[in-house]
């Protein structure tokens, strides 16, 4: 009798079953989009209160479980961002390159936001008045936001979910960390398996974003309708266009030009993150896959571990640039102020320095109200835009997103240490797991000292 021959691979399953074809999470992404959209119009139109609470709650839940990891995650990823460029040449030099860029391209869009506010006029012809505005529960100003940086105690910042307290105190541990060197090995192995610990329980959060998109939107629709958005008609269009001009102008410009690749390829890998971006709403909730991206672009994974997690709490071209900028000039417009020169200058300096405040949260509140009450106009406009807030929460946090990307590439780029057959090999095809961000690869190439 001859042996059985037949390989494993060749042989069919026993039971005849239908087996489903998986469905792309970019798909999962747009059924959620379109049912959401459906089931809000639904719910506002045929007055189904248990309709519109379940989406709300369905929704809530979502952001909630994002932000549930973002204290943790945001310490532990500065951390060991800090102490990863121990392994890198010439980290110093990557390091101020990276915020350099981070300043230029805030800069860029804050223009962009100013002049599409002076073009446009967002606030003429709402109907809204000064009585229709609220003062805001939290506020943001200089002296908040310098004294705010460091904590009073270490216990408060975590419970409280002071982002920018956090990253000071993650800083802090990161370079004294650095300073103790061999000592302090025992306490980095640990940040790094309790930050893979922290980025595995985010990845199942992260895959029931298509849920979390059907409450977003459906409740965002079912509560504010669309005669609420066709009040704010300029200002949306304001806010999503300068958005778009800066995602799909200036960033692919940039590309061609500084960093001298292919900009279509950035945007095939980079597409996973900025989609969960524009559904989450949450730089920090992102983050892991914003650094799988960016790895995957060909930035060395040292260096992505410390441009994308700093990236998350300050690069912010959506929440800190654009939208304060527009939400300025329109506040002012209901107000009736008159915006000078000097005053367009400030806007611009707060958008450079003060992007910090937005902290990778959902919203920019502390932001525009940091830039409100740097020009002395009236705390009562950010009641004005409470509303509106997550319709253009979407398109800001993609633009977000898709900045602190970008920055990584065109960084390594110019320092000679981007993987181009990486880059240009990069794909559109979705991000199945989570990022190991402390594995230890080759060492990265000197940057180029020209």
């Amino acid at each position: 009798m001859s042996a059985n021959t037949t390989s494993p691979v060749d042989q069919k399953p026993s039971g005849s079953g239908l087996r489903l074809p998986k469905v792309p999470f970019w798909a999962q992404i747009v059924a959620g989009l379109v049912l959401g959209v459906l089931l809000g119009w639904l719910a506002r139109g045929q007055d189904i209160g248990w309709l519109k609470d379940t989406l709300e709650q369905v929704g809530s839940i979502f952001v909630r479980l994002l932000k549930l990891a973002v204290a943790p995650l945001v310490f532990f990823a500065i951390l060991v961002s800090i102490t990863n460029l121990r392994k890198v040449n010439n980290a110093a030099r990557l390091a101020s390159r990276t915020l350099l860029w981070f300043m230029i391209t805030s800069l860029i869009a804050v223009a962009i936001g100013i002049t599409i506010g002076l073009l446009t006029d967002p606030g003429s012809g709402t109907g809204l008045t000064p009585k229709d505005g609220k003062a805001p529960e939290n506020t943001g100003s200089w002296i908040d936001f310098l004294t705010g940086i460091i904590p009073t105690n270490v216990i408060t910042p975590f419970a409280e979910l002071k982002v920018l307290q956090i990253v000071f105190l993650a800083a802090v541990a990161g370079i004294a960390a650095l300073a103790l060197g061999e000592k302090a090995k025992p306490i980095l192995s640990l940040s790094e398996s309790v930050l893979e610990l922290l980025q595995k329980a985010l990845w199942w959060v992260i895959r029931l974003a298509p849920l979390g998109t059907v409450g977003l939107i459906g409740y965002a629709i079912a509560d504010y309708g669309w005669d609420l958005i066709s009040k704010y008609a300029t200002f949306t269009a304001d806010v999503y266009i300068g958005c778009a001009l800066v995602l799909f102008g200036v960033y692919p410009l940039l590309l061609a030009t500084v960093a001298k690749v292919n900009p279509i390829q950035f945007f095939k890998g980079a597409w996973p993150a900025i989609q969960l971006g524009f559904v989450s709403r949450s730089s920090v909730g992102t983050m892991p896959v914003t650094q799988k991206v960016t790895e995957r672009l060909g930035v060395p994974k040292e260096y992505a571990s410390f441009a994308v997690p700093f990236g998350a709490t300050t690069k912010m071209d959506g929440c800190a640039a654009i939208y304060p900028a527009l939400a300025a000039i329109f506040i002012a417009q209901i107000f009736d102020v008159q915006l000078g020169v000097q005053d367009y200058l400030l806007i611009a300096f707060v958008s450079v320095v003060g992007s910090a405040a937005t902290a990778g949260l959902t919203g920019a509140t502390v932001m525009l109200t940091l830039t409100l009450s740097t020009l002395g106009l009236p705390l009562e406009g950010v009641g004005l835009l409470l509303a509106i807030d997550p319709i253009l929460d979407m398109i800001r946090t993609a633009t977000n997103v898709a900045g602190q990307a970008l920055i990584p590439v065109i960084v390594a780029a110019r320092e000679n240490i981007l993987d181009h057959d990486q880059y240009n090999s990069a794909s559109g095809s979705p991000i199945d797991e989570q990022p190991s961000s402390v594995e230890t690869p080759a060492k990265i190439p000197s940057p180029a000292t020209a």
